[in-house]
């Protein structure tokens, strides 16, 4: 429903979740062109340590198309140079063509204001020049291939030793790149043996750089609000200046041209009070729908829930992660994941792939308040729970707590069945 500047919050919805490549109705074709693609729509894709299930950059590009595997990305980066490692929100990969609008973070990092990465540049300099010219010379190295030259114990994955320190520094300024992972370890090489002669190196201007944060986040976020399109590609915490490629007022100034221009469009939600909402007209004017035959598990570091806040408005959703919480204070388990059908939030569950064993363990699966599963979405929920355990490579699935409790033998009944096909 729409009245003049206002949408209904399904309406919204829709949008979001047809930018999101969540709509249910997307087809992509077995290749890696198409991850690329995937990419440069989103705009990134947070790299995550955490290796519970799948790592979070996997599972995100799985998510959208379930023909991916780890090869296309990596391909992607070492071989076709579609997209490289930077920082976007996080840590993430990124569209290669897109790498211009790094390079304000990396003349950042040259003379940062951060504490941290000062302090890690005067720790480790004496090395840059060493280590640039090892690279040069043997090619393409991992941090294992430089000693420690420190006597002092390790202590946590702060303390990195100097070698590290001074690759990250150069790799941060823009002098090495990511080659490639081996085993998730970081490969670096120089940037001009990594970077295509394709690649636009200009500097951006802050006209260009407002423009690119802007439209990279809407066409990514569908609707979005000032304060979400700030956040976007940018991290969240204001000591991380050195990070930071648009302030407040460019952000906000170049909404207001693109406003004015008539690409963007300010939209009132119903039930969202005054808050404005911005989208790009095209997405406005397109008619979209939602098919309920989807369900999706999400990753906690996925591009649709990254921004807590947004899902609880936008979706009565509130989510939010626990494996860094004590064990005492969780109240769903340690790695929990959001479960989307059509365009609501039905369910959430902690769970691991014990790949040691082959199974993928639901630890404790919790519907919604007010949620009650009939046995079409019991059956989809089985469906995608044996395509997430093949994508884990684990060949069963155990349910160990439902609720309400009365869900688990159906489930484990539905999931049964579809094995013995």
């Amino acid at each position: 429903m729409r009245n003049g500047n206002t949408i209904a919050k399904s309406e919204a919805r829709k949008i979001i979740l047809n930018s999101q490549m969540l709509d249910g109705r997307k087809r992509f074709p077995k290749n890696r062109e198409t991850i690329a693609g995937i990419v440069e729509h989103l705009g990134y894709i947070q790299i995550d340590t955490l290796a519970v299930i799948k790592r979070a950059h996997h599972h995100t590009l799985w998510l959208r198309n379930n023909h991916y595997n780890e090869s296309m990305l990596h391909n992607l980066q070492s071989k076709d140079r579609l997209v490289f490692e930077y920082w976007g929100h996080a840590m993430s990969y990124l569209p290669m063509s897109d790498y211009r609008f790094v390079l304000p973070r990396m003349r950042n990092f040259l003379n940062p204001k951060h504490r941290w990465i000062k302090r890690n540049i005067e720790l480790s300099k004496h090395l840059f020049e060493d280590v640039l010219m090892r690279i040069k010379d043997e090619g393409a190295l991992t941090s294992q291939d430089f000693k420690n030259d420190t006597d002092s114990p390790r202590g946590n994955w702060w303390d990195w030793k100097p070698a590290k320190m001074a690759l990250e520094t150069l790799y941060w300024q823009g002098k090495l790149m990511i080659s490639e992972r081996q085993n998730f370890q970081k490969v670096y090489d120089l940037t001009e043996r990594v970077l295509p002669d394709w690649v636009n190196v200009t500097m951006p201007s802050n006209e260009e750089t407002g423009v690119y944060l802007v439209r990279s986040a809407l066409t990514s976020l569908g609707v979005a609000s000032e304060r979400e399109i700030r956040k976007f590609l940018q991290p969240g915490s204001g000591n991380d200046v050195d990070l930071r490629i648009a302030d407040a007022e460019l952000i906000k100034s170049t909404i207001k041209n693109l406003v004015e221009s008539g690409e963007v469009k300010g939209v009132r939600i119903y039930d969202l009070g005054s808050t404005i909402y911005y989208v790009l007209s095209e997405k406005l004017n397109t008619r979209l729908r939602t098919k309920d035959s989807q369900i999706y598990f999400l990753s906690p570091f996925d591009n649709l829930i990254i921004q807590r806040d947004r899902i609880k408005d936008l979706f009565d959703f509130d989510y939010a992660i626990e494996c860094y919480l004590p064990e005492q204070k969780r109240k769903f388990g340690y790695f929990v994941l959001p479960v989307l059908f059509g365009d609501k939030f039905i369910a959430r569950f902690d769970v691991k792939a014990e790949r040691d064993k082959g199974i993928l363990t639901v630890k404790n699966l919790v519907f919604e308040n007010g949620y009650c599963p009939d046995d079409y979405c019991l059956n989809l929920f089985a469906q995608k729970l044996i395509a997430f355990a093949e994508f884990n490579r684990c060949d069963s699935v155990k349910i160990v707590r439902c609720s309400p409790s009365k869900y688990r033998s159906r489930l484990a009944h539905a999931i049964k069945g579809l094995y013995s096909v």
